[in-house]
């Protein structure tokens, strides 16, 4: 006589917490994984300026990025994502937006 089983699937999700500081800097593959993008795409961000590198020269592989780089890789792969920017499209917002909050930040200040 067959027996019948209910068969359930089960899905595992493993993440992990990286603390970024200045002393603890993420590596490239780990922008680029955080970004669900290339190694190549993130090496474009510093090319075009939008990540920074202390020594460019150096080897790709040996770049370390800080938490303002991450946070501005992912804004542009939103601003690719959300609007199709192209990345100099996308670094000219990123100026743009940085500038703005510097001057709202400037105005509240000047208000008080």
């Amino acid at each position: 006589m067959p027996s019948s089983y209910a068969q359930a699937t089960v899905r595992v999700s493993v993440s992990a917490t990286v603390a970024i500081s200045r002393d603890h800097p993420i590596a490239i593959h780990e922008v680029a994984h955080a970004c669900g993008a290339s190694i190549e795409w993130v090496v474009q961000l510093v090319e075009i300026g939008i990540v920074n590198v202390s020594i460019s020269a150096s080897p790709p592989e040996t770049w370390r990025f800080h938490s303002a780089d991450l946070q501005n890789a992912l804004e542009v792969r939103r601003l690719e994502r959300d609007f199709g920017v192209g990345l100099e499209a996308a670094a000219l917002i990123l100026d743009l937006q940085h500038e703005v909050r510097r001057l709202k930040a400037a105005l509240l200040t000047q208000r008080r």
